[in-house]
Formats: structure tokens, sequence, C-alpha cells
């Protein structure tokens, strides 16, 4: 007998979203599994704000279907309000209140709300816990914000730059905290600019540029060079050997004949480029032995995460 497969948590077909007269987001589709995180990556106005505002319920679509938890998020939000916690880009609070007591504040919404004072501890806020949140930094904010959109247990969080202006330790024991969500089942929609982010932390990245859904998948499967794609066969291997080649030896590992170049990247580390990456370590594993040459090192280099989100958007490098 068969099993069905849980009810996705997000549903978007063919989202329409315009701005006088120009569509910000342009028949998107996308589905979010239940208990995976998923990044959403794409340059500046590429539609990503506008996407989970929509599926927030803070924007009304123009065009397409959008379900939470199965439920229409504008029709029923009052349904969803205790089912869904959400971190947008820009909030503010009132000025006067402190850090616990505006967590304390958010976990009396909950019928089995997260503790209050350890969760303020877990964002990196128990220094801050009785300051006001008018003398909060940007990164202090943020950690509250995300504090705020968890307290409940959420089954979906939606969170818009959690990071933002976070500093490399705060992020890092952000991930943590959201991991150990996913690990209780929470489903987590998240947007980023940070490549290392969406690498790191989402098992699925969705690359999204001009409103349109141009990459999905996980980020290894995004790296992956697709089949039939023009210099997709244009692949790179990286070879480590304990110290430098001789000149003589270097001249005679360009001319293998699966060898496009060669480039070193530092002494006793090589590039070399190829259309055959297979048949070339099948080539270089002799050469060395020959060579009596034994590598510290020998992999097919794959197109990094920076390398893909350039290639399927055209823009600069994400920031």
């Amino acid at each position: 007998m068969s099993v069905d497969a849980p009810a996705p948590a997000v549903e978007i077909a063919g989202l329409v979203k315009r701005y006088g007269g120009r569509a910000v987001v342009d028949g998107l589709d996308l589905t979010v599994r239940q208990g995976e995180i998923i990044a959403l990556l794409g340059p500046n106005g590429a539609g990503k704000t506008t996407t989970v505002e929509i599926v927030e319920g803070y924007r009304t679509p123009d065009g397409g279907v959008v379900r939470v938890l199965g439920l229409d998020p504008r029709r029923d939000a009052s349904r969803l309000r205790a089912r869904v916690g959400v971190m947008l880009q820009r909030a503010e609070l009132y000025s006067q209140i402190r850090v616990l007591e505006a967590v304390r504040l958010f976990a009396a919404f909950y019928a089995s709300a997260l503790q209050p004072g350890m969760l303020v501890e877990q964002v990196g806020l128990a220094p801050r816990a009785n300051d006001r949140y008018r003398t909060l930094s940007g990164g202090e904010r943020q950690r509250l914000a995300l504090a705020l959109a968890i307290v409940g247990r959420p089954e979906l969080a939606i969170l818009d730059e959690p990071t933002a202006a976070m500093d490399v330790t705060a992020r890092r024991s952000t991930w943590e905290l959201l991991r150990a969500l996913r690990s209780e089942g929470a489903t987590i929609l998240l947007t980023t600019h940070l490549l290392e982010e969406a690498e790191a932390l989402a098992d699925r990245v969705a690359i999204i540029d001009a409103g349109r859904l141009v990459g999905l998948g996980t980020p290894a499967e995004l790296r992956a060079p697709p089949a039939g794609r023009e210099g997709a066969t244009h692949r790179s291997v990286r070879l480590e050997l304990i110290g430098p080649l001789s000149e003589t030896d270097a001249a005679a590992l360009g001319r293998l004949v699966h060898v496009g170049g060669v480039r070193r990247l530092r002494d006793g580390v090589y590039s070399l480029a190829t259309g055959s990456p297979g048949e070339l370590l099948v080539e270089l594993s002799a050469w060395l032995w020959a060579k009596r040459l034994e590598p510290l090192a020998l992999e097919v280099e794959r197109e990094s995460l920076e390398e893909v989100f350039l290639r399927l958007t055209g823009e600069e490098a994400a920031t």
C-alpha cells in the first residue's frame, strides 16, 4: 500500500504581481515541501520580497494561485496566524519596549510558545535582555525579529533576509537555530543575498530573476553541469602534488591528449582545462604513475553556486 506524500507547505502557481503595469513577479511556479529549508536567491528587484509578502498575505496577487498550508494566505489569514511565523525585511517595534518583554509579549499569543528567556539566549541577546529596542544595533534588531518570528513554534517560518546586518558569529548561530527548527519539523522559506548562506543552510535553492524561476534544486544539483548546455563540457580537473612540477614535466602535462590548458594555482597545485574529465582522470593517473608522482588531491572541479547564479541571472555577484 502506497503512502501519500505530505501536502506541500507552500504552493505557488502562475503567480503574477504588477506595479505600474510592470510585472515584478511574472508567472512564478514554486512548491515548498514540508520540513525543508528553501532559499530564494536573486538579484535586487528580482521579485523575492514581493513573492514572500504575497505568501505572507500582506499583498494581493494580480494573477495565479498561492496556498499556504493548504489555505489562502489572505482569506484565511486568521487561521494561519498561529501556524506561520513571519520575519519582515524591515520591521519596527515600540522604541521603549525591552528585548525580553517583547519576546514574552509575542509568546503570550501562542498556546505552546518557546520559553522566552531561553529563546533570547539562543539568538544571542541575553546580555541585552533588559535593554530597550531603541538602543539595539541593526544586527541585534534582526536577531530579535527572528526570535519573534519563531517564538510560537510555527509550522512554517517565512524569513526575509534573516541574517542581514549580522556579524559572522551571529549569522552562524542563526543558521544553527534554523537547522534545529527544521529538525523539529518546521518548514523554512527564506530570502537571502548571501550565496554562502544559501549553500550552507538550504536543502534547495530557488533562483529568481525578473520575477521568474530560472533555477531550482539542491546546491549540488545546481552546480552540476546541465546536459547539452553550451560550454557544459568545458570543465577543469584540480591536481595537487607534494611539490611543484619541473618545467619539463609541466610542459609534458600540458601535452596530454585530454588537457586543453594548464593553470598553476600555486606551488604544486594545477587546474587542468578539459572537455572530457573522465578520460582525463584515467590518462592523468597513468601519467602520474609513470612519473612516480603521488597526488595529494585529484578532483573534477564543479561550478560554484556563485557561478551558477551569474550564469542564470547575468548579474553581478550577489552581495
